[in-house]
């Protein structure tokens, strides 16, 4: 296994309520560049007792998955990062989020920011 860590900006007590963490591990490998590839990984929560943290820890299969359409002839291979099931995660810039992931792999994140206003749902 292999440890990632990601440190996020500072943002103020409050003002992290709108944002989440996608966390997005997998490798770059061979492709077709047709097919939907997919890896049989997910990343899980996991507590570090008695401490009150939780890292993440990739498990599964690291086998990829494929659609399995046709490519044209001749067409060449391109290399892609193939990623298995995402996971978000609550925005704390406080403390760095932990991941151990297997040889081999990648982790990457993004940030998501809800919008600022809210809608009213219609009664029906």
């Amino acid at each position: 296994m292999e440890r990632f860590v990601i440190v996020l900006p500072e943002k103020a007590r409050g003002e992290d309520e709108g944002f989440m963490v996608e966390l997005i591990a997998g490798k770059m490998m061979m492709t077709d560049g047709v097919n939907l590839m997919r890896l049989g990984s997910v990343i899980e929560p996991r507590p570090l007792k008695g401490w009150g943290y939780t890292y993440y820890e990739v498990t599964g299969t690291s086998q990829a998955m494929s659609t399995l359409m046709a490519p044209p002839e001749g067409a060449p291979m391109v290399e892609a990062f193939v990623s298995g099931k995402p996971l978000k995660v609550r925005y704390n810039s406080r403390l760095p989020i932990v991941v151990y992931a297997p040889k081999g792999f990648e982790i990457k994140y993004r940030i998501w920011k809800a919008s600022d206003t809210t809608e009213t749902a219609e009664k029906e």
